[in-house]
């Protein structure tokens, strides 16, 4: 099973998010509005931006598991996104990434190792994975790899291919 085939809401209410990125390659990246990697938006939007004609998507999920910060209303993140980053891109209403209850969706991704070999837990806010279209994990990048690191840029243009 792939990971579009699990359903999250967005961060609207609405069902099935990855529903409507279904057959996109994807970056899913747990995001924070208070952290010291929140400025890491701005290159999440530019890549959205750069590459979503082409069939790819930046998807953020909220999460405020990793020291609080995270911890406005799903309104009050919109509005910082929008506002302070100027993002475009889809997010998925709040979500618990690791622990008890874990979402589905983290279960499947924590599953992939990084380049480390670090696989499990996601360790901190802006873990990134890269899907490919056919919604396989295809790889995971630390929290403080950046979104447009060659690295990540190579793993988004293979899940493009």
């Amino acid at each position: 099973m792939g990971v579009y085939d699990i359903e999250i809401d967005g961060i609207d209410g609405s069902p099935d998010l990855l529903g409507s990125v279904k057959g996109k390659a994807a970056l899913f990246v747990n995001v924070a509005s208070k952290c010291g990697l929140t400025p890491q938006y701005t290159a999440l939007e530019a890549l959205h931006e750069e590459l979503k004609d082409k069939g790819f998507s930046v998807i953020g999920f909220p999460c405020n598991q990793f020291g609080g910060q995270e911890p406005g209303t799903e309104s009050e993140i919109v509005q910082f996104c929008s506002e302070t980053y100027g993002v475009t891109f889809p997010l998925s209403a709040k979500v618990d990434v690791n622990g008890t209850p874990q979402h589905a969706l983290f279960k499947q991704l924590n599953e992939t190792a990084d380049g480390t070999g670090h696989a499990g837990d996601i360790r901190w806010n802006f873990e990134k994975y890269v899907i490919d279209r056919n919604g396989q994990v295809v790889a995971r990048f630390a929290p403080t790899v950046a979104p447009d690191a060659p690295e990540v840029r190579e793993a988004i243009e293979s899940a493009l291919a």
